[in-house]
């Protein structure tokens, strides 16, 4: 019966499952008569479920009879006549008629009668095979497993999040404006040049005159305008989550401050500067390039010589790159097969020519930023704040609350020239 069951199941799923092919490959919406085919095999299947499940317990409960009655004398003819009617062997019996005791009891009383000298007896053991005949066992919830209480470690590992380092790498100021605005000189003084003492009080370009007139330096400026903008997230919860779950809203709490702080990084490297983006350092306008030249340790030498030339970097630098290209860097080996940096037993900060390497997710592989990061200013507006509100649609009558992170601020780079983008690959 159980088997027929089986297969009338199969079949409606198998029907229901058909139309649903039919309604994907068509690529449309379901009609009105589709929907009730499918809800009448979904109905016939769930009941079919049903008739299965009451099939197995019925089977199930006629197993657990036949397995507690065995050994035991269940009925007259089955117990025979040495068994009174109406009741099988109890313990006692069974362990005075078994084949230890009496064995037992001819050794130490072979007249049928226990000496009373004999002191601090004890009998043998006596086995019962089906004393207990259900298994005791301990992942089941109907055994001994309904006495194992659960250790609630209260652990929790959330999926984890790729560092923002280059956050520390810049300079943070603060700023109670939406509007940041600085100067930054696009020409400097370039004039100078040695001068010869005047030798008349008037100059007339005559003969063996001598004017003695200073160069006048020029120098030009501009001035930068950076925006503030807004970097926000919110989750939804429900009052009753957060009141049961108490350890819930500082975990979503530290969930949101790392995302909007994640995004933050990834505009300060990558941001466009359309919309509501900031201009991040791989578009800034006045940024150097060092494209890829023989290999990458010429490549990013160039590099260095760039920054300090063209861009006439005067203070620290430091290299951010994504992870895969730190390792090409770390596995970098010369003619002799050894590694250029000491290889995996080399102690101290990892660097490339002497300047510390920062692993940053935010950076594209196949690119690097060689920089001195102190000319890349944030001036935060607001830090990242929660706030909590029922006030979102119809939070109110449904019990439940906006979770919201934001924070504000502006970027800028108030010297371009000191960071050059680097090809780290050939082709990039």
């Amino acid at each position: 019966m159980a088997e027929k069951l089986h297969e009338q199941l199969q079949a409606e799923l198998i029907a229901a499952r058909n139309i649903c092919d039919a309604v994907d490959k068509a690529g449309r919406e379901f009609t009105n008569d589709e929907r009730q085919q499918i809800e009448g095999h979904m109905t016939a299947a769930k009941a079919l479920k049903d008739k299965i499940k009451a099939a197995k317990d019925d089977q199930a409960m006629r197993k657990m009879l036949i397995d507690l009655g065995e050994g035991i004398a269940l009925n007259e003819q089955e117990r025979g006549p040495a068994v009174q009617p109406g009741r099988g062997k109890s313990v006692g019996e069974q362990f005075l008629e078994s084949a230890e005791f009496k064995a037992w009891m001819k050794q130490i009383a072979p007249q049928g009668r226990i000496p009373d000298a004999l002191k601090g007896l004890q009998s043998p053991p006596v086995e019962f095979k089906h004393l207990f005949k259900t298994l005791v066992v301990g992942a089941s919830d109907t055994s001994a497993g309904a006495f194992v209480e659960t250790d609630y470690t209260g652990i929790y590992e959330p999926l984890g999040r790729h560092p923002t380092n280059v956050l520390g790498l810049i300079s943070r100021r603060s700023t109670d404006s939406d509007v940041v605005e600085f100067v930054r000189q696009t020409a400097q003084v370039t004039q100078s040049t040695p001068v010869q003492e005047a030798n008349v009080t008037t100059y007339a370009a005559s003969t063996g005159e001598i004017e003695g007139k200073k160069p006048e330096g020029a120098a030009t400026w501009e001035k930068v305008t950076a925006n503030v903008k807004t970097i926000a997230v919110w989750i939804p919860a429900t009052k009753r989550a957060l009141a049961d779950a108490s350890q819930l809203r500082g975990l979503l709490d530290q969930e949101l401050r790392e995302d909007c702080l994640e995004e933050l990084e990834d505009q300060i490297i990558n941001g466009d500067g359309t919309g509501e983006n900031f201009t991040g350092i791989i578009n800034a306008t006045g940024v150097l390039t060092q494209a890829w030249n023989t290999d990458l340790i010429t490549t990013t030498r160039k590099a260095i010589t760039a920054v300090r030339v063209t861009g006439k970097a005067r203070g620290p630098l430091a290299w951010a790159m994504n992870p895969s290209d730190a390792e090409t860097v770390d596995l970098l080996k010369d003619g002799d097969n050894r590694y250029y940096w000491g290889g995996p037993v080399s102690a101290g900060t990892r660097n490339l020519w002497g300047y510390p390497i920062v692993e940053n997710n935010q950076v594209d592989q196949g690119k690097a930023i060689l920089g001195q990061w102190d000319k890349a200013v944030y001036w935060d507006r607001q830090a990242a704040t929660i706030s909590v509100s029922d006030s979102h649609s119809d939070f109110f009558i449904r019990n439940m609350i906006a979770i919201l992170c934001e924070l504000r601020g502006a970027f800028g780079l108030i010297r371009p020239s000191n960071f050059v983008i680097v090809d780290m690959e050939s082709g990039t």
